[in-house]
């Protein structure tokens, strides 16, 4: 990567540092109740289990059920990877920020309890530089933003999912993601190929 573009991705990641340290993912945090009990991985033809959770899941893992909305946005950020020419592995990690940030859910500004301007799947802010409100709320979009971003993070695809994951959102709560391989790894197998 040319030193420009290091500073300028670098710079970005400050910037949203900062406002995830200030202000933390607050609303996402505290949208919903979480089931922390084990969950059965999905076996489908056509994908590689191993490549799903290579390095296994960290910690207790969460489940939530998925309503049609959700079940939408899950086959949207798989759309999304596959545009991308990013592979499953990718999708994994994508599903499973979107699992800690939004629950899945694509938010718009939620008044007193948003987080500055987090916005959508992702809860990408406009004023960090991930685009428009309109943008960020639509899921192709912030999809391919946060694979832009995850594709520019050296050795990603070696990485625990909480670190790759962290890399790209720089949140507050660095370690959150790893709750939710399982589910989003279940997710990827059982919609990857339909």
């Amino acid at each position: 990567m040319n030193t420009l573009m290091r500073k300028g991705v670098l710079g970005l990641a400050g910037l949203a540092f900062a406002g995830g340290v200030i202000g933390g993912p607050i609303a996402a945090h505290n949208a919903h109740s979480v089931d922390a009990r084990p969950v059965a991985v999905v076996q489908s033809s056509g994908v590689d289990s191993a490549k799903l959770i290579p390095h296994g899941t960290q910690g207790v893992q969460s489940h939530i059920d998925l309503d049609g909305e959700q079940v939408a946005n899950v086959k949207a950020i798989i759309a999304a990877t596959k545009k991308s020419d990013m592979d499953e592995r990718a999708a994994v990690i994508s599903i499973a920020t979107s699992l800690q940030e939004s629950k899945l859910e694509n938010l718009g500004h939620l008044g007193d309890a948003n987080d500055h301007d987090s916005l959508g799947l992702f809860q990408q802010r406009p004023s960090s530089g991930w685009g428009t409100p309109e943008q960020v709320t639509d899921p192709e979009y912030s999809t391919t933003a946060f694979l832009k971003g995850l594709k520019q993070v050296d050795g990603w695809q070696d990485m625990p999912l909480t670190d790759a994951a962290q890399t790209v959102q720089v949140s507050a709560y660095p370690d959150a993601y790893a709750q939710w391989e399982q589910q989003a790894a279940d997710l990827v197998a059982q919609y990857w190929n339909s």
